[in-house]
Formats: structure tokens, C-alpha cells, sequence
């Protein structure tokens, strides 16, 4: 009875499986890098067409070892980097990037929707301007105008 009652809360948590352009996220993992490269864009199409570098290629190989050092079920450990222009691909999928910004490293979860982006775009390099708004520093009327006699 116990395996009934699990399999049928199972059914009722059922989630909308992802799709990136039409491809299953199982399917994605297993794409080569030449048939991910016909998913992505223009951009990003003609960046790997050059092939991946040293630093990007380091940075897949501490994530890869970061997942196996992870206890299943858990997150693995994040992995700082300052590569911002490195594209994200299918194998980063649930690994934990610290992404520097100028100033700091900004955590970020990889999730299938960020395939084909680039890291950078997850880490604003300003705070972003918050117009008529009151500072909590500023004097309204600190000074007033001289008058004329």
C-alpha cells in the first residue's frame, strides 16, 4: 500500500518538462557541441564555432568537479569566476557560479532557461537607478534661497 500511495503522489506532482527549442533537457545533455551550436544564436553560434579556450574549458572542469565532490541531493559548492563572456552550455546545468561584477562575486544558480546566455548577463555591473525616489541622506531644505531687497 505504501508504494501505491507514493506513486500516486508522484502523479499529482507532475511538473512541465522543459523544452529549449523544441529539445528535452535530457536530450540537451547529451547533444554534441556542433549540434548545440545549430540551437543557439548567431552570437553565441559563431563564439564556439572558434572553439572554447583555456579558461572556459577550466572553469566546465571545476564545475564537473565540483558536482562529483557534491552529495546527492545537495548543491554542489560554487565556483567563482571572472569569465562574464563565457557561454552558458548544458553541461552547467545545476552547478553554482559566484560571477564577478567589478566589486563582487554574485552567486547564480545555472537553470536550463540560461542556455545559450552568457554568464555576465546574471551579475549587473551597476545598481541600477531608482528615479524619484527620496535618499535617505539628501536635505530637502537645508538651505534656503537669498532674498533679494
Amino acid at each position: 500500500m505504501d508504494a501505491e500511495k507514493v506513486a500516486e503522489l508522484r502523479k499529482k506532482r507532475t511538473f512541465k518538462k522543459f523544452t529549449f527549442r523544441g529539445i528535452e533537457l535530457d536530450a540537451l545533455l547529451d547533444l554534441t557541441n556542433d549540434e548545440l551550436m545549430d540551437l543557439v544564436t548567431a552570437r553565441a553560434r559563431r563564439r564556439m564555432s572558434r572553439g572554447l579556450k583555456r579558461k572556459p574549458m577550466a572553469l566546465i572542469k571545476r564545475l564537473r568537479q565540483a558536482k562529483k565532490e557534491a552529495d546527492p541531493g545537495e548543491k554542489p559548492r560554487g565556483i567563482k569566476t571572472h569569465l562574464r563572456n563565457m557561454i552558458i552550455v548544458p553541461e552547467m546545468i545545476g552547478s553554482i557560479v559566484g560571477i564577478y561584477n567589478g566589486k563582487m562575486f554574485c552567486g547564480v544558480e545555472m537553470k536550463p532557461e540560461m542556455v545559450g546566455m552568457y554568464l555576465g548577463e546574471f551579475a549587473v555591473t551597476y545598481k541600477p537607478v531608482r528615479h524619484g525616489r527620496p535618499v535617505k541622506w539628501e536635505v530637502v531644505d537645508e538651505f534656503e534661497p537669498v532674498r533679494s531687497i
